[in-house]
């Protein structure tokens, strides 16, 4: 197998990953008080978005490598403030402000799916990167 062959397998991996992950974490929220908060149904929001990018990246990475890379980069950065929330939730309520229906119980949580989305979705990111900013070994791999 080429490089680029490699790079696309392991570009697709990490895209499919991302998209279970985020889908598994997000599909517990919809129908929830979560889904209707106005900072928080925004950040639901995001995240179906990036769910439809990395589906959309699937596919285009074994046409388009760059353009389905620069999908799973958007996509990445899309679901992070999700994560984010769940893992720094006191920080995030300092930043934004507002009113909150329930208090908070503690400033940082630790939840074993939410570290795992956020790592999926790093690697996915770095991945991503990489197959964007290198198209010189996509040319050399066509010679």
């Amino acid at each position: 197998m080429t490089k680029d062959g490699q790079r696309r397998l392991w570009q697709a991996a990490a895209c499919l990953l991302c998209a279970g992950a985020n889908w598994r974490y997000g599909s517990a929220l919809w129908g929830t008080e979560f889904e209707g908060g106005s900072f928080t149904g925004r950040l639901l929001d995001l995240q179906v978005i990036a769910d439809m990018l990395f589906l959309l990246g699937l596919p285009l990475t074994f046409f388009f490598r760059r353009v389905a890379a620069g999908s799973i980069l958007v996509a990445s950065l899309l679901c992070l403030p999700l994560y984010l929330f769940f893992t720094a939730p006191g920080p995030i309520r300092n930043i934004v402000g507002g009113e909150w229906k329930g208090r908070l119980v503690a400033n940082y949580t630790w939840d074993w799916w939410t570290i795992a989305g956020m790592l999926t979705v790093v690697i996915a990111a770095i991945i991503s990167f990489r197959n964007l900013v290198n198209p010189a070994e996509e040319a050399s791999a066509s010679k």
